[in-house]
This record gives C-alpha cells, sequence and structure tokens, in this order.
C-alpha cells in the first residue's frame, strides 16, 4: 500500500513543499503517469507532479493503480489557500461537496453530493504541525487552523488537503514550505520514526469527531482537535448545510443539509473501522430552529452528539 502526495507545478503553495520534501534523502524517479506526469518513489510513499488544477485533476489514486499495479493506501495534496482576510495560515482539511444537489455545477472540482473518505491523519497531523510552526517560529505570524469540508478533486482513498495561505508573498515562503515538507517526512515515518496518525481502533481511543456548523475555520471544533488523541472526520461548515426556514403553519425544513449530513457521516464512518463517530455542534452558529431540526435529524439517524468534555 502507497501513500500518493500529489503537487501541481502552477502553484508554488503546492510544488514547492514537494520539492523540500524531495530535496530530503532517498528519492528516486519513479514511472511516469499517463499522460506525462512525473512521480518519486521513497519507501511506500510516492510523489506526482502535474501542471493542471489541484482541485480537478480527478481520480488520481485510481489511475496510479490501474499504470503501476500498486495499490493506493491514501492521497495528500499540496495546495495554496486563499481567504479574504489575507491571513497567514497553514491548514488542514477534508474535501467534498457535499450540499450541492446532483446538475449543480461544483465550482472547484468534485461532483455533487460526494464526500471523499477523510485522512484520519487529519487530527494527528494538525497537531504536528503546530508544533513544528512553533518551533521554526512560524507562529504567531501563521495560523494553523482547520478548514470545513470544500471543494474536490474526486477521490475514492482517504484524502487531505494541506495549504499556504493566503496571499502569493506567503504561498512562496520557503520556510513555510519546509515546515510542510517536514510535516510529511516525519507524519509519513519517512526519516525512520514511527508515522503519525494511522488509524487503528485496537489503540482504545476510538472517538472521531464530525463537525457540524460554525464557520469556515471550524473554531469550536479546533478547540477539541487541539487536544491530544482527538481523530477528525469531515467537518460541516454553515454554508454546507443549506436551510430554508420554514413558513408559517408549515414544519418541513427545505434544503440539501440532511444530505450533507449522511454524506459527511458515511464517508467518516467508512474512514474509521470501528471508530465510534460522534457530532459535535458549534451551537451558538445556529437560530434555534436549525439546531432543533439537526439535533432531531441526528438522533433519527442514531449519530450520537458529544460535548467537548466527551472527546477527553
Amino acid at each position: 500500500m502507497v501513500t500518493l502526495i500529489v503537487a501541481t507545478t502552477s502553484d508554488p503553495a503546492s510544488i514547492n513543499p514537494a520539492a523540500a520534501l524531495l530535496a530530503m534523502p532517498g528519492w528516486t524517479a519513479g514511472p511516469i503517469l499517463p499522460p506525462d506526469m512525473k512521480s518519486f518513489v521513497n519507501k511506500q510513499t510516492r510523489v506526482i507532479q502535474h501542471d493542471g488544477s489541484i482541485v480537478k485533476e480527478d481520480d488520481l489514486d485510481s489511475r496510479w493503480e490501474e499504470a503501476t499495479g500498486e495499490a493506493v493506501d491514501e492521497v495528500i495534496f499540496l495546495s495554496r489557500h486563499t481567504a479574504v482576510s489575507n491571513r497567514p495560515a497553514l491548514t488542514v482539511h477534508p474535501i467534498g461537496v457535499l450540499h450541492l444537489k446532483e446538475g449543480e455545477s461544483p465550482p472547484q472540482g468534485g461532483k455533487p453530493g460526494w464526500a471523499a473518505l477523510t485522512s484520519p491523519r487529519i487530527g494527528p497531523w494538525l497537531r504536528l504541525l503546530k508544533k513544528m510552526a512553533e518551533a521554526h517560529n512560524l507562529v504567531p505570524e501563521f495560523e494553523i487552523t482547520l478548514e470545513g469540508t470544500h471543494h474536490g478533486p474526486v477521490t475514492s482513498k482517504p484524502t487531505m488537503f494541506l495549504e499556504i495561505g493566503s496571499t502569493e508573498e506567503y504561498w512562496k515562503r520557503q520556510d513555510a514550505a519546509q515546515v510542510m515538507a517536514l510535516l510529511m517526512w516525519e507524519g509519513l515515518g519517512l526519516g525512520g520514526g514511527e508515522a503519525v496518525g494511522n488509524w487503528s481502533s485496537e489503540t482504545g481511543k476510538r472517538k472521531v469527531l464530525l463537525g457540524i456548523g460554525g464557520g469556515h475555520y471550524a473554531p469550536r471544533h479546533m478547540d477539541v482537535v487541539l487536544k491530544d488523541d482527538v481523530w477528525v472526520g469531515h467537518l460541516l461548515s454553515g454554508y454546507s448545510l443549506p436551510m430554508e426556514e420554514p413558513k408559517p403553519g408549515e414544519k418541513h425544513i427545505g434544503g440539501s443539509w440532511r444530505q450533507s449530513i449522511q454524506a459527511a457521516f458515511e464517508a467518516t464512518k467508512a474512514s474509521f473501522p470501528g471508530g465510534e463517530i460522534v457530532a459535535h455542534l458549534d451551537h451558538k452558529s445556529f437560530k434555534g430552529w436549525q439546531k432543533k431540526a439537526i439535533t432531531e435529524f441526528l438522533a433519527e439517524q442514531n449519530i450520537y452528539v458529544g460535548k467537548p468534555d466527551y472527546f477527553t
């Protein structure tokens, strides 16, 4: 089983961390992935470079398996991050466009209603990234944060994005690229140490956070995830939970929010075999009618809702 790391030459925040990783010992040239994607090999890790859009180059995991005969265990994408605030940030997040209905066009890749399997490494790597960024004096200049589930590309294996933001000045920062490279080097055990974030339901710590509600940077969920031993599944920000307020006298709440929650739960459950998937709500982000509808739906689906101290 191999780990695929994907970078695009069209984005400095993608190719620079890949180049910094490839400058470390042990890499050799790998096969060309049709039509013309270079690859590099080190132990059970494969780096692929292409020159297209990082969010729109679909099915790289299955294409690699078909081309090489190697089974892919997980996919890690390297990318730039953009934000209205322009705040420097290093981010980690799952992917999918769960709230879009069939026929709608995803603006940043993926396919409507789809949620990728989530990489079990997201929580452990966020905590490791925070330590590394602090050790390399990137904090407090850079914010270290999760992001809500969003965008493509389509994959069928556990997936996460590692991003550097939020303007061209920071996308090109070599110190940020170096920290992302070290995160992958250490996190995948390429330096000889034990890999970080390998899921096993035998470890005893089996609770997996399914984040529901809040802003794009998931601040209430972050508070929980920064504690040791919390695993992270999908994170549904408010925009992934479209809810239409019922008219007076009506009970049905329209919108694709149920679809989002179901897709997020199913993908998270499949990503953590034997895990206990626990919904964590950002209560203050919802109006009363929204919170009532969501908690009732979660109860119908037998999805337990946990308070922050439940995860410790």
